[in-house]
């Protein structure tokens, strides 16, 4: 496992690479630049030639990025065009926020979606695997904005059983330790603040869920109707092992290969993906400052959020990797 582990870090070594390239020059093909972002459409070409100057643009272009890839392996992003501030401290601020929504909605989708896929697999032509089956092409189509919407006036506005925005109600005093609202209710043992942001997390992970949800529901069903007609597991069951043996170890554990990369998958796009509902929620997450960035063009922003993302999805691949590795010894083995 350890040398696995190893391979797969050294391959995501030139990946980085290439990604870096790929970003600073479509970063800088794109029309005006932090010049025109920060002095405005009716700037002076004498007063945009300084901002770049400053800002070092008018330099080569393989001079701006060897000088962005050592800044890079210093956490250092650039500040933010707009506000002022360092990037990093920017992100590290808003993120916590955004990976505890994508993560619980990605708790819900898989803690529902599994179990539905399987026993709708399971139960092939039932009234479940149509409820399933239907449910899940409705999740798919959907937006996710509109659902937000629909979950906020329904829960919250109307029957007042949820909070509709933000992370925490304003009259909780709750001690802030890793950014993480609901975790830090439970390390500092202020469980009534961890509780209260449950609730405000409710609506947004459903909502996030949706799309998710709806996918891993038909994964898991088309794995397990694939898996149920393998030979290996007829001959299981002609041994006379017992049900319980044969759902869990040769079915169910084979048919999750395909699911976890999904998941995997999934959980980036979450991540990278709750703009629309941050906003409805006003969740206070990286949703609204990349929004910002993107309307204001504050480029240092936009790369450092790019970057992020990926270096996110290629983390994630190599848990994918690992839980393959767990899941299937054959690819320890390989």
């Amino acid at each position: 496992m350890l040398r696995l582990i190893l391979r797969r870090l050294l391959q995501l070594i030139p990946t980085l690479l290439g990604l870096t390239v790929l970003l600073f020059l479509w970063i800088h093909r794109l029309p005006g630049g932090p010049a025109s972002a920060l002095l405005g459409e009716r700037a002076t070409e004498a007063a945009r030639r300084q901002i770049e100057a400053d800002l070092g643009l008018d330099e080569p272009v393989w001079v701006q990025y060897v000088r962005w890839v050592r800044r890079l392996g210093e956490l250092d992003l650039g500040n933010s065009v707009h506000t002022g501030q360092p990037v990093w401290e920017e992100f590290t601020q808003r993120f916590p926020a955004t990976v505890e929504l994508g993560l619980t909605a990605m708790l819900i989708a898989t803690v529902i979606g599994i179990p539905l896929g399987y026993f709708a697999a399971r139960r092939r032509g039932s009234w479940l695997d149509v409820l399933a089956v239907s449910g899940s092409l409705i999740g798919v189509c959907v937006p996710v904005f509109f659902l937000a919407f629909l979950l906020r006036a329904l829960f919250a506005v109307n029957l007042n059983w949820l909070p509709s925005v933000g992370r925490q109600s304003s009259g909780i005093d709750a001690t802030e330790v890793t950014g993480f609202t609901v975790l830090d209710g439970l390390l500092t043992g202020e469980f009534d603040a961890s509780w209260d942001a449950v609730q405000h997390l409710v609506l947004p992970g459903v909502a996030l869920a949706s799309i998710p949800l709806a996918v891993v529901v038909r994964i898991t069903r088309a794995s397990v109707l694939e898996v149920v007609s393998e030979d290996y597991v007829r001959t299981a069951e002609s041994k006379g092992l017992t049900r319980r043996v044969v759902r869990g170890r040769h079915i169910l554990r084979n048919a999750l290969l395909p699911v976890v990369t999904t998941v995997g998958l999934l959980t980036g796009s979450l991540l990278s993906g709750a703009v629309l509902t941050e906003s409805v929620f006003a969740f206070g997450g990286i949703g609204s400052f990349i929004r910002d960035a993107i309307s204001l063009r504050d480029y240092p922003v936009l790369m450092g959020f790019i970057l992020f993302i990926a270096v996110v999805y290629v983390l994630l691949n190599l848990l994918v990797d690992l839980a393959y590795g767990l899941i299937d010894p054959r690819v320890r083995v390989n």
